[in-house]
This record gives structure tokens, sequence and C-alpha cells, in this order.
């Protein structure tokens, strides 16, 4: 029964098309939550909602690099078991061109991986922003 039980909460998980879509994007390798979200074109916080399912499921992991957080899926048999049940539309390259597109660096994207300011901390405004060695920058 522990294996149903685990298939029926695998399936469970993948029931939401957004649910797919966090995957499909996370299926090239790990991304951060400004990444999905301008690849969904939804809120944050919705998108959060629904990786939280995924995680609970044992699914993705977490990682926190400052004030970013990273996504990468922990189980890759899933995408077996997506492309089983979905058939050709679930495959790569099928329904989901556009986060395919999103996965490239976005020049405005505040992350560690797309921002060209690597030293600077980018949650205060360019007049304001401290460089990580603790020292003010002058405007």
């Amino acid at each position: 029964m522990d294996e149903l039980t685990s298939l029926a909460r695998d399936f469970k998980a993948l029931g939401h098309p957004v649910r797919l879509a966090i995957l499909d994007a996370l299926r090239g390798g790990e991304q951060c939550v400004c990444h999905l979200e301008s690849a969904l074109g939804m809120r944050q916080a919705y998108i959060s909602q629904q990786l939280a399912v995924l995680k609970e499921a044992g699914i993705i992991r977490e990682r926190r690099d400052g004030w970013n957080m990273y996504y990468r899926v922990i189980r890759p048999d899933i995408f077996a078991l997506i492309e089983r049940a979905g058939g050709p539309a679930s495959r790569p390259g099928k329904a989901f061109d556009r986060l395919r597109r999103a996965r490239i660096p976005k020049a405005d994207c505040p992350c560690p991986k797309c921002s060209p300011e690597e030293n600077v901390d980018r949650r205060m405004s360019p007049a304001t922003a401290i460089p990580k060695t603790g020292a003010k920058a002058t405007v």
C-alpha cells in the first residue's frame, strides 16, 4: 500500500497545470523564483503556493542565496511519469516554449545569476545601494 500511497501523492502534486509548468521550467536545472514569476506571468505569492505543494510531495528542494530562493527538482524520475501520463503534449518543447525562453537570464532581474552588478545589495535604490563590503556607495 505504501507504493500506491506514494504514487497517489505524486499524482496529486502533478494535478495542477501551474505545477506542471513549474516542473517544466525546472527541467533544465535550478531556477530562482523571479525567473518562474517572469516565465509564468503570475504573482510570486501564487507561484510560492504551488512550489510548496511540490516541496511537500518531495519533488523539489529549495535553496536560499541571500534574498533569493532557488528551486530544483530532486526526483528526476517525475519527468518520466509526466510524459507517460500526458503523452506528446507533456514532452519538452511542446507545451512550454514560453517557459524555455524565460530561462534566459534577464537584464532587469535582481537575482545573482542575472545581475550585472554582483557587488551591490539590490534591495535598495541605486542612490543608497550598499556594496557588499559594507561601505556606502557614492552617487
